[in-house]
C-alpha cells in the first residue's frame, strides 16, 4: 500500500524532549519504518519549521518526510498552528490529486482536521471514492481541559473540531482502552474505534548493554518533556521524602530544552523544578540532563533501580515501555495508557496522580526489595516483547488499513450540527447497530476489548 502519514507538528526527524517533541514523534517514525519493513511505501507530511529544511527527506528505505509550507518556517507552538491548517490541507490535496495514497493516517487532532479537509478537496476535484482516513489523536482536548483547566492553551475551536475529526474519520485508532471510552463519549461510533497501542524498539531498549555510572546507592529516573503536567515536581517531592528518611538516592531527570541540557537555564519549567529541589533541600540529589538521543537512553534506563512516570494524565506514555524493555520496574500514575502498559504488582506499581506521599511509599518499597525489582523488571521485558514491538503494532495497524481498503466502508461527510466548520463528521447507515464493546484490531492486545461498563477494572 501507499500510505500517507500526516503529523503537522511532530516530525519524525525532530529531536525529542522539547516542549512539542515527544512520544508522537517516536510513534510516527517507528510506525512508518515498521510499515515500510512490511513492504509498504510511506510518506510523512509535517509542517516546515525551519527554512533550511529540504522539501523531501528520506527517513529510511520506504519512508520519506515531506515538509509542507504552511505558516512561518520557524517553530510555532502546536496550539498556535490551527490558522495554518487550511494552507496545510491545500498542499496535501494538491499532492494527493497527482499521487493518490491508498490510505491516509492523521496524527493529532489538527492533522486530522487538515487531512479530512484535503481528502474532501481531492474528491470534489477528481471524483471517485474518497481516500480512506484513519485517525490517531495521541491526546484528547477534553482530557487536557479536565486536568489543566485554565492552563490549557488549546485553541477554543478544539472543543468542536476534535470530535468532528473523530466522527469524520473512517476509523479511529485509540492507543489504549481508556482513550476508547473517551472517544465514545465524544460521539465516535464504537464500530469505528480500534485499539492498537504504541510500541517500543526492543532491540535498542534491552536489559543487556552498557550501564551509565551513578553517583549514589540508589537511582530513580524520570524522562519526559518538561511541562508541569508530566509530574516531575511530584517525583522530586517524593524523592525528597526518601532522602529525608535517610536513603542515599539520586534522581535523574531527562528532558527539557536543548541537547544535553545546553539551554536548560532558560527553560521556565526547569527553573520551577530547580527551585523546588532547592526548597526541599535535595538539589545535590537531583541531576537535570536535558534532552538525550534515543541511542543514549538504554544505558541511562539500565542504570536506574526504578523508572517513574507520574503525570497528571497521559494518553499513552512510551517511557514506561522503554523502561520495561530494559528490564527496569516502573512506578506510574494510574491514568490513561499507563493503566494498560504497567501491570500492577507484576511489572511495576500504580499510584494516584499528584500523590507525592503515595509515590514515596511505592519507591521506598521497591528500593528496599531488590528481588521484587528484579522480578518486575523481567516481567516487564517479557511484556514488551510479547505485546509492544513495533512489528506487532505495524501488523495490527496494517489490518485496520486493509479492512478499510478492502471493504470500501467510508464516511460521507456532512457539516457538524450546530457548528460552522470545514471539518466533516460521519453519517451512519439507517438503523446501524453499535455494541458496548470496543473492538481492537485483529491480533491486537488481548485485554484491549473491554465492556464500557467495566472501565478498565482490573
Amino acid at each position: 500500500m501507499q500510505i500517507a502519514m500526516v503529523s503537522e507538528h511532530a516530525s519524525p526527524l525532530a529531536t525529542l524532549g522539547g516542549v512539542d517533541a515527544g512520544g508522537q514523534n517516536v510513534h510516527v517514525a517507528a510506525l512508518s519504518a515498521a510499515l515500510a519493513d512490511r513492504g509498504h511505501t510511506v510518506t510523512v507530511y509535517t509542517r516546515r519549521d525551519d527554512a533550511t529544511l529540504p522539501t523531501r527527506v528520506p527517513l529510511r528505505q520506504g519512508v520519506d518526510v515531506v515538509h509542507v509550507d504552511a505558516g512561518p518556517a520557524e517553530h510555532v507552538p502546536k496550539d498556535d498552528l490551527l490558522p495554518y491548517m487550511g494552507t496545510f490541507a491545500q498542499v496535501l490535496a494538491s499532492e494527493w490529486i497527482t499521487d493518490r495514497p491508498d490510505v491516509v493516517h492523521g496524527h493529532f487532532w489538527m492533522s486530522g482536521h487538515a487531512t479530512i479537509d484535503a481528502v474532501g478537496q481531492v474528491q470534489a476535484r477528481i471524483g471517485g471514492p474518497r481516500i480512506p482516513v484513519v485517525q490517531t489523536f495521541h491526546a484528547l482536548g477534553v482530557v487536557k481541559r479536565r486536568h489543566q483547566g485554565s492552563a490549557d492553551t488549546s485553541p477554543a475551536e478544539r472543543e468542536w473540531l476534535e470530535p468532528a475529526v473523530g466522527r469524520g474519520a473512517d476509523q479511529v485508532v485509540a492507543t489504549c482502552s481508556d482513550e476508547a471510552f473517551e472517544l465514545k463519549s465524544l460521539g465516535v461510533p464504537l464500530r469505528s474505534i480500534s485499539v492498537v497501542p504504541c510500541g517500543v524498539d526492543v532491540e535498542l531498549f534491552r536489559p543487556d548493554g552498557a550501564v551509565e555510572e551513578r553517583g549514589r546507592t540508589f537511582r530513580v529516573l524520570t524522562a519526559s518533556r518538561l511541562v508541569q503536567r508530566k509530574g516531575v515536581g511530584t517525583t522530586i517531592a517524593a524523592v525528597a521524602q526518601l532522602v529525608q528518611a535517610g536513603r542515599d538516592v539520586e534522581l535523574v531527570v531527562v528532558g527539557g530544552a536543548g541537547t544535553a541540557g545546553a539551554d536548560l537555564p532558560d527553560d521556565p519549567e526547569y527553573q520551577r523544578l530547580d527551585a523546588l529541589a532547592r526548597e526541599l533541600g535535595i538539589r545535590d540529589h537531583v541531576s537535570f540532563r536535558g534532552q538525550l538521543a534515543q541511542e543514549q537512553m538504554g544505558e541511562v534506563y539500565r542504570s536506574a533501580d526504578v523508572v517513574v512516570c507520574a503525570p497528571w494524565y497521559e494518553p499513552f506514555g512510551i517511557v514506561p515501555l522503554e523502561a520495561m524493555a530494559c528490564g527496569v520496574p516502573v512506578v506510574a500514575s494510574r491514568v490513561g495508557g499507563l493503566i494498560d502498559t504497567v501491570v500492577e504488582d507484576a511489572t511495576g506499581l500504580h499510584v494516584e496522580p499528584r500523590d507525592e506521599d503515595g509515590l514515596a511509599v511505592a519507591l521506598g518499597a521497591l528500593l528496599d526489595d531488590p528481588e521484587r525489582r528484579a522480578a518486575y523488571g523481567a516481567a516487564g521485558r517479557r511484556r514488551a516483547e510479547s505485546r509492544y514491538t513495533w512489528r506487532k503494532v505495524a501488523t495490527d495497524t496494517e489490518r485496520v488499513y486493509e479492512r478499510l481498503v478492502a471493504g470500501g466502508r467510508f464516511h460521507t461527510p456532512r457539516p457538524a450540527p450546530g457548528r460552522t466548520t470545514t471539518a466533516p463528521v460521519a453519517t451512519t447507515a439507517s438503523g446501524a447497530r453499535t455494541t458496548d464493546t470496543v473492538r481492537p484490531a485483529e491480533g491486537a492486545m488481548a485485554d484491549a476489548t473491554l465492556p464500557i461498563t467495566e472501565r478498565n477494572a482490573r
